[in-house]
């Protein structure tokens, strides 16, 4: 693994980590609204930032 993969993989946790933190704060209601629920945070920050 080189250090652009090992960068790469690092930028694309830091992303995770901002939608998830970002997402986190959103109450229920505006959740629901975008039309998911607390369980699904993670995924769709996964999905998001494809790490």
């Amino acid at each position: 693994m080189s250090i652009k993969d090992i960068a790469h993989k690092i930028q694309e946790w830091r992303r995770y980590r901002a939608s998830v933190r970002e997402l986190s704060q959103l109450t229920d209601r505006e959740l629901h609204d975008l039309g998911l629920n607390r369980a699904e945070i993670e995924y769709v920050a996964k999905k998001a930032s494809h790490f």
